[in-house]
Order: structure tokens, then C-alpha cells, then sequence
């Protein structure tokens, strides 16, 4: 992992935008088993900037040895949406890793870094995530990161054409009472 960096992503920058568009497209095959249906303006740079300032954190593993021009290759990306703060204080992660930086702890340093940033950064008290019942891999990652899983969702998201079961997990970042104003 010694040419990978973890940073964060920039949801003003068209490089950023233009880096993940590639890495979609690059990974779109691979992604379709776990990902909803996305129209084709989703895999542009255009449609990358507009997700990038829709609100949610991102990370990206970069291959610095790649795409040097270009600031590198995008290995891997984790999302933290749906943040809400106040008493709730909790947001959702998802995350995926190009298949060819697979097997190299991304995906965990993805969520380590997520997690840390979600305490430190955000004040938040949890972050949940959701797998698909049959994506072991991922399950693995969340466990040795911390998160307990906390139920079963039937027919949660419609993902790769249908509605599919999830299994639900959380991490308690911590137990302090939330900022006061």
C-alpha cells in the first residue's frame, strides 16, 4: 500500500470529478452486482461533479504511481451520506475497491479512515452500513473495522435490477452527549 494515499475528496475540484468518472467507468462491469441502475450522464465528469457537492463526504484510495498528470488513479472509494447531525449524529457508508488493488486492506483502511474522520471531524455518535446478504468480503471488512451487525433489511435496495435483502451494521463512534448549540 506504500504508493496508495487515502485523502479526501475535493467536491470542488473538476479533477476529482473527472479521476472518479474514469474510475467508474474503468470498474463499471465489476460494480453492476452491487450498485442500483445508473443512467449514462453517472459515468460522465459532469455527473461525477454533481454527485461529488450533493452533501456526503467522500475518500479515495489513490495509486500515486498511476495517472501521474492526473494526480493519480483512483484504487478505491468510500462515501459517508445521509449525514444527519443534532441528537441523531449518524451517516451511511458504502465503499468499493477496483478489483485490480483488491486483497491490499483498502477497503478497511477506506472505513478505518471514514470512521475516524466521522468521530473527529463530523462530532459524529455512528456510522451504519449495509451489504448484500451474499457479499462475505464486505462483511469481513465491516467486522474488523468494528461494526456489529444489527438486523436484516428484506427487499432494501433495488440493486442490479431487483429489490435485495441487506444485513445491517453499525459502529458506536463514541458515547458523549452531542455538541450543545
Amino acid at each position: 500500500m506504500n504508493s496508495i494515499r487515502i485523502r479526501p475528496a475535493d467536491p470542488e475540484s473538476p479533477a476529482d470529478a473527472a479521476a472518479l468518472a474514469a474510475a467508474l467507468v474503468r470498474n463499471r462491469t465489476y460494480l453492476r452486482p452491487w450498485e442500483p441502475y445508473r443512467t449514462e450522464a453517472y459515468y460522465t465528469p459532469a455527473g461525477q461533479a454533481e454527485r461529488l457537492a450533493d452533501g456526503g463526504r467522500r475518500w479515495f484510495a489513490v495509486d500515486e504511481t498511476e495517472d501521474r498528470e492526473a494526480g493519480g488513479r483512483i484504487a478505491g472509494v468510500a462515501t459517508l451520506s445521509g449525514i444527519v447531525l443534532g441528537p441523531f449524529r449518524s451517516g451511511s457508508l458504502g465503499y468499493w475497491i477496483d478489483p485490480a488493488y483488491g486483497g491490499r486492506g483498502l477497503a478497511t483502511a477506506l472505513t478505518e479512515e471514514v470512521c475516524r474522520a466521522a468521530r473527529e471531524d463530523l462530532g459524529m455518535h455512528r456510522v451504519e452500513a449495509g451489504t448484500l446478504l451474499d457479499n462475505h468480503a464486505s462483511q469481513r471488512v465491516l467486522t474488523k473495522c468494528g461494526f456489529e451487525r444489527i438486523g436484516t433489511a428484506p427487499r432494501c435496495l433495488h440493486i442490479d435490477g431487483e429489490w435485495r435483502d441487506h444485513h445491517l451494521f453499525q459502529r458506536i463512534l463514541h458515547d458523549d452527549p452531542p455538541p450543545r448549540g
